[in-house]
């Protein structure tokens, strides 16, 4: 097999792989909506940074290559493409319901397809945009399918739900944005140091990550200390116990599972795929994640997807499948 195709079948396997495994964070919110989004976002990535540290032991040579500009780069990718998106997702999550953000986090791959083929054209190649628009249209096409049954749920929905509704499809594209910046950084800096292993990389995220999270987790422990509830809400402070709330060893277990998955293998596999793939091609393979979160959804809610949701994966399907067929052409 030719190295090209080689390098493009491996990095989408390695894409799809970060997919099913970013789908969970989707979940999380739903599985814990007595959980506050701050509380989700800042216990999601301790863990990462916890599972992190003896990995970091085991890979201590490579790490110590780092320069103070690597670290400075990974606290920069931590803090808006972990926390802060996490913290946007997980708020849009238990303001709007899973479909809702899972919509316009779909649209990861338009958007970052389209700012990747101007941004790095003299790096990747430029993709004419008769080969990208088809597959960007089936795409679109899809997640707007996949997305009408709960749009019309909507219908005849009183004040309140459209203003809860609105404040989360706000906080998606807040999440949207930080998800935009935060694949084209990581991959110039995989692709500036092809001879960095992506599995370094990514636990060096999680080290940046642990600080971080460590002193929201102890500000938000503070805050609720101080106000009496993580809401404010008088009979939420008497059911909700800081540090690990009402439920702790479930919230424990789904944090440290979603660490472990979500956090650093996908991490681990999305990196591995943006040493491989065009960052216009690897942007539209988020595309997965929509697939995967949207599985995981149905299965939560214990039905079959509607027939416009089966009929908008097989466009996102259609669309990847189509991406794949392209080949950018080289930089003048």
């Amino acid at each position: 097999m030719p190295s090209h195709r080689r390098a493009l079948v491996t990095g989408t396997l390695f894409a799809a792989t970060a997919g099913l495994m970013w789908g969970l964070v989707f979940v999380a919110p739903l599985l814990l909506p007595q959980y506050p989004a701050a509380l989700l976002a800042m216990a999601r990535y301790l863990a990462f940074g916890l599972i992190a540290v003896p990995l970091a032991w085991l890979d201590r040579q490579r790490l110590a290559t780092l320069r103070r500009a690597d670290w400075l780069e990974a606290l920069k990718l931590s803090s808006i493409g972990n926390l802060l998106y996490y913290l946007c997702l997980a708020s849009a999550i238990q303001r709007a319901g899973a479909p809702l953000p899972t919509m316009l986090i779909g649209t990861l791959p338009v958007v970052i397809a389209i700012v990747s083929n101007r941004r790095n054209a003299a790096r990747d190649g430029r993709l004419r945009w008769r080969q990208l628009g088809p597959s960007l249209l089936l795409i679109g096409a899809g997640i707007a399918c996949v997305n009408h049954d709960e749009m019309q749920a909507l219908q005849g929905a009183d004040a309140a739900t459209w203003k809860r509704y609105a404040s989360g499809a706000l906080l998606a594209v807040g999440a949207v944005a930080c998800w935009t910046w935060y694949p084209l950084r990581n991959a110039d800096w995989l692709r500036a140091h092809a001879d960095r292993p992506p599995r370094t990389w990514a636990t060096a995220q999680g080290l940046a990550t642990l600080p971080l999270a460590a002193l929201g987790y102890v500000a938000f422990w503070g805050w609720t200390a101080l106000s009496g509830s993580p809401g404010g809400n008088a009979d939420v402070a008497r059911a909700f116990s800081m540090p690990l709330g009402p439920t702790p060893l479930h919230f424990v277990a789904l944090m440290f599972t979603i660490g472990l998955s979500a956090s650093w293998l996908g991490t681990l596999c999305w990196n591995e795929a943006s040493q491989r793939l065009p960052t216009t091609l690897a942007g539209q393979l988020i595309v997965f994640e929509t697939l995967s979160a949207l599985a995981y959804a149905y299965l939560l809610r214990g039905q079959w997807p509607p027939l416009a949701t089966a009929a908008g994966v097989l466009l996102l399907v259609a669309g990847v499948m189509w991406a794949l067929r392209a080949r950018p052409l080289a930089a003048n």
